[in-house]
Formats: structure tokens, C-alpha cells, sequence
């Protein structure tokens, strides 16, 4: 999340041709008013009181991040499930967490595990001590952070991996569900892009476990600068069927970059989708960038959510 990752379009049909059982059609799950934003990870000081919060959507922050890493080394090396915090959280603190709540009843606060990048390196998923043990200090470490901070649920952004595909969706979806069964989250979602290697990840992983993931974040902003809103919504249809039955948000960056899908195409593409019933919700990248801005996609997004039917 946050980094550039073009997609070629040589690369696209391969996504369909992933070998993972699904249905030859796939539903969309309807228009809602789900917003979400990214916070925390650029360490420029923003606040939750910074950003907009329009009453009539449901609002997630989703803190970035929460990473199984150390910095304790150089450069930093993974700890095997045993969660640190990433996130400003000098000034996203958990009395923040707990005053932006009060203030808004329709806001909620989840963290994102993995991210891009730890002090300039990358992330990987990564796993030497076995399945079980990853399991166990994943749970004990985020549910430690979790009610530490009032946190609601969490995001699964890993994007580079050092396991095969089934390991990952093991891991990834017993620490969803130790975490539901034991009340300390309410909601668990993943983001993936469109890259065919992080596909067939998090496809697997939907595959397995997909009943318990609540949202998908697609990154929908990683396609190139050229993505027309056209394509955007042909890009959406995709996910839909490579994640049947999934509550899937459009996206966009609020970057200040030339490299992927404008702001722009993706609000119009929205608008299309919602048109067809499809826009379930939708995430900015993030709150950080926005900050420059006067948050004005942040009000753009939500109030054509507001506006929708069907929910």
C-alpha cells in the first residue's frame, strides 16, 4: 500500500487464468455507504480530527501499520507473528482513537498489518517458526495492541511474500478467526492489487477463508496513469469475479504522483458503479496526502456515498 505498482497490460489476462476454483459469474454486492482512509504511515502529523466525517456513511480509519518486524537490526528482519506498531502513534494515540469515536458514532478504527515498506525496506511475509507459532504470537501480539489502542478490526496488506500461497492463507485466515471468535475485532478485510503473483495469494486466501473476511480493499489506484473510467469499471467486474461474493471498495491515491489511475477517472468510474448498483464502498490512500489538500476528496467521496440507494 502506497508504493507505485503498475500494472502491464500484458499481465491482466493472466489474472483469469489463475488456477483457483470460481464461479463462471459473480455478483455484486450492492450499493452502500462504506468510507475508508488510510492514516499514519507518512508521518506529517495528521490528525483524525483533520479529516471530514460526514454523518451519513460509515467511516473506518484504518491505522497503516502494524508490521511482524523489528528495527532492533539493520536493516530491519521479521519476528515471526509478533506485531509493533508502525502507525504516528505520537499523535494517533489511543485517547485520539477514543475522542474521535466519541465525537462520531459512525466512525470505527482498524489497523493494517504489512504494508510496502519498513524504514525503506520491503515487507515480507515471512514465516520460520511454523504455521501454529506465527498463529500464536499474531494473536497475542495484536490482540495486546488492539485493546491497547480501542481498535476495532484489521486490514491484511501484506505485498511481498517468502512463503507459498497456502501458508500464507493458513496464517492469515486462523489469526481472522481467533480473533472474531474471541470478540477482540468486529471486521477483518485484505487489499490486494492487481499484480498475478499477489493475486494468487490472496486469492487462495479468499478461497479458504473468505467467509470470515468482511471487505476487500482493491487497489484499484495501482493501475496505471492511462486506466480510462471505462476500464476502471471493466478492472472492477474482474475482481468481482476473482473474489465471488466479497463486499469489494473502489479506490483511489490522493499521491501527489502522474503514475496511477487519477483521482479523477476513479470518482467517475464510481459513479458508474454505483449506477449499476455496485459500489459497495470506497478507500482513499491515504488521509496523510490529503492533508495538502484540504481533504476535498475525502468530502467528494463521501458525499456520493451518502447519496446512494439500495442500503
Amino acid at each position: 500500500m502506497g508504493s507505485s505498482k503498475l500494472i502491464a497490460a500484458a499481465l491482466l489476462p493472466a489474472l483469469l487464468a489463475l488456477h483457483l476454483q470460481a464461479p463462471t459469474m459473480a455478483t455484486a454486492a450492492g450499493n452502500s455507504n462504506l468510507f475508508r482512509d488510510y492514516i499514519g504511515a507518512i508521518y506529517n502529523g495528521v490528525r483524525f480530527t483533520d479529516v471530514p466525517v460526514d454523518p451519513r456513511v460509515r467511516f473506518d480509519y484504518i491505522l497503516a501499520f502494524v508490521i511482524d518486524y523489528t528495527t532492533a537490526t539493520e536493516p530491519p528482519t521479521p519476528t515471526n507473528g509478533r506485531f509493533n506498531v508502525f502507525w504516528q502513534d505520537t499523535v494517533l494515540t489511543p485517547a485520539a482513537i477514543a475522542e474521535v469515536k466519541r465525537r462520531n458514532p459512525n466512525v470505527r478504527v482498524g489497523v493494517s498489518l504489512g504494508g510496502a515498506t519498513v524504514s525503506g525496506s520491503p515487507v515480507f511475509f515471512n514465516v520460520t517458526c511454523g504455521v501454529d507459532a506465527w498463529v500464536r504470537n499474531a494473536v497475542e501480539s495484536l490482540t495486546g495492541i488492539i485493546q491497547r489502542y480501542g481498535l476495532d478490526g484489521i486490514d491484511i496488506d501484506y505485498e511481498e511474500f517468502q512463503v507459498d500461497p497456502a501458508t500464507f492463507a493458513e496464517c492469515a485466515g486462523r489469526l481472522v478467526a481467533a480473533l472474531k471468535s474471541s470478540g477482540v475485532i468486529r471486521f477483518a478485510s485484505i487489499a490486494p492489487y492487481g499484480n498475478a503473483d499477489v493475486q494468487r495469494y490472496y486469492r487462495t486466501l479468499w478461497a479458504a477463508h473468505g467467509h470470515a473476511i468482511d471487505y476487500v480493499n482493491f487497489q484499484f489506484y495501482a493501475y496505471s496513469a492511462s486506466t480510462t473510467a471505462e476500464k476502471y469499471v471493466s478492472l472492477f467486474d474482474e475482481q468481482m469475479f476473482n473474489y465471488p461474493g466479497a463486499n469489494i471498495l473502489a479506490s483511489f491515491s490522493t499521491a501527489a504522483t502522474n503514475t496511477t489511475v487519477p483521482v479523477g477517472t476513479a470518482l467517475s468510474a464510481c459513479q458508474t458503479l454505483q449506477s449499476q448498483g455496485k459500489l459497495y464502498g470506497i478507500f482513499l490512500w491515504a488521509a496523510d496526502h490529503s492533508r495538502n489538500q484540504g481533504f476535498k476528496y475525502e468530502t467528494q467521496a463521501q458525499a456520493l456515498l451518502a447519496n446512494a440507494s439500495g442500503y
